[in-house]
């Protein structure tokens, strides 16, 4: 079979298409936004990317199209395929009916975290023999590749609540029909899909239908809009977890703190959460505690750029308050209260875009001694009176080259400059490095 992606290099969309290669198909594919680390694992893989949606750049001959939820009405492209009767799917649609429908599928959910618990989940699994399947938002170091078929019975997917294409808009955790779920936390999110958080809890009840009885959900149980769904109905044995009076705590398994390199008490839950699910599977604890010694991350997570003059660069996906304040919380665990946090956060998200979370957005950087933003498109609300707001050093910026110029005099030794952003805004980390590296003294 030959099938053609349009939205190939977002993280979902690509490493789906990685699966597709792997099933023997031959895979090609467009998209706008060509970046690391997608692009270039897609192009490692031999998977043949068309930078923009020209017409022009679809094959003729293909069996299948794949649609991404970049993807819009009016766009020359999609028009073509509706116009010429092609045969078309929307990328959760095809990941159930090509690759989930003989497995035991277990989905992680969550707001925050999802990318990292699902790392952790795939190689607690791996680590126990059970070679599992996995596709993730985000590239794993302890595997370096996104998606891989498997060689077991067992699935790990991220379980993402944002709709699935132009023509369903249906959350794409509900393509997967999960045996065993994780429910890490529900905050409101995706502004551009979601009118409010209700409309999203109800995404998240309709999820919980689809779980069998003889599956397992393993819930946080400190988290309100959680336990608020779970009310609603829920037709499956639970378990849960929580750093504190949980049946999965930190104090319960004699590991304060869970032996790995990752940082916050976020990667705690997420941790805790991953050992449960994979408890059901049959996977002892102490495996999994072994597991977590060798786990190292996954790229775009507090991930160290790179460091010259005394200056540490960090890079993170945050872009929600809630993910920023947690990120700058796990890095002050790790440079201790002394050193400087200068934070450089992309509005680029679309729900940050709107400004639905303004307000608590100088409150998420509090710990932070510098804050700089930076936004490449236009924006409805005043992100100058937001970050006038924080009395700090800093400023906003709409180009790199500005943002460059505006930090590069306010470093010195010793700082550690975190740069927030779920978007491409990786040109700015070696950039910045480049710049530290001749002007910090």
């Amino acid at each position: 079979m030959k099938i053609h992606i349009l939205g190939i290099c977002g993280t979902f969309m690509g490493s789906l298409a990685i699966l597709a290669r792997d099933l023997g198909y031959q895979v090609s594919g467009q998209d706008a936004k060509v970046y690391p680390p997608m692009s270039t694992q897609l192009l490692e893989h031999g998977i043949q990317i068309t930078d923009g949606f020209e017409i022009a750049d679809m094959p003729r001959d293909c069996d299948l199209i794949v649609i991404g939820n970049v993807m819009k009405r009016g766009m020359p492209v999609i028009e073509y395929v509706l116009n010429n009767k092609l045969r078309y799917v929307s990328g959760p649609e095809f990941l159930a009916e090509h690759v989930l429908k003989n497995q035991h599928v277990l989905v992680v959910t969550g707001t925050h975290g999802k990318t990292t618990t699902t790392s952790i989940l795939a190689w607690i699994l791996e680590q126990a023999g059970l070679q599992p399947g996995f596709l993730i938002g985000g590239v794993p170091n302890n595997f370096g590749i996104s998606g891989r078929l498997g060689a077991g019975k067992y699935f790990v997917i991220e379980g993402d609540e944002y709709d699935c294409a132009f023509f369903d808009k249906r959350s794409k955790f509900l393509h997967y029909k999960p045996q065993t779920l994780i429910l890490n936390n529900i905050e409101y999110d995706h502004a551009d899909i979601f009118p409010n958080l209700e409309a999203i809890l109800q995404q998240f009840h309709h999820l919980l239908r689809i779980v069998p009885s003889n599956g397992l959900i393993v819930q946080r149980a400190d988290d309100l809009n959680v336990q608020t769904v779970l009310e609603r109905g829920c037709w499956t044995p639970t378990t849960d977890f929580a750093l504190t009076n949980a049946t999965w705590n930190t104090g319960n398994l004699g590991a304060t703190p869970l032996p790995f390199s990752l940082l916050g008490p976020h990667n705690k839950m997420n941790a805790l959460a991953a050992m449960a699910a994979a408890n059901n599977l049959g996977v002892d604890p102490s495996v999994s505690l072994a597991a977590l010694h060798k786990f190292t991350g996954v790229k775009r997570r507090l991930e160290i750029k790179g460091e010259t003059n005394g200056v540490t660069i960090y890079s993170d996906f945050a872009h929600h308050p809630t993910a920023i304040a947690t990120t700058i919380k796990g890095l002050r665990e790790l440079i201790g209260e002394q050193a400087r946090i200068i934070a450089v956060v992309d509005i680029c998200s679309n729900t940050m875009k709107a400004g639905v979370h303004q307000e608590s957005l100088i409150e998420a950087l509090e710990a932070t001694q510098q804050i700089y933003f930076h936004h490449a498109t236009s924006l409805t609300w005043n992100l100058h009176r937001v970050w006038a707001s924080s009395n700090k050093i800093g400023g906003v910026f709409d180009s790199v080259d500005a943002l460059l110029q505006a930090v590069i005099p306010n470093l010195k030794p010793g700082d550690n400059v975190l740069l927030m952003s779920n978007g491409a805004f990786e040109e700015f980390a070696p950039k910045l490095l480049n710049s530290v590296a001749m002007d910090v003294a």
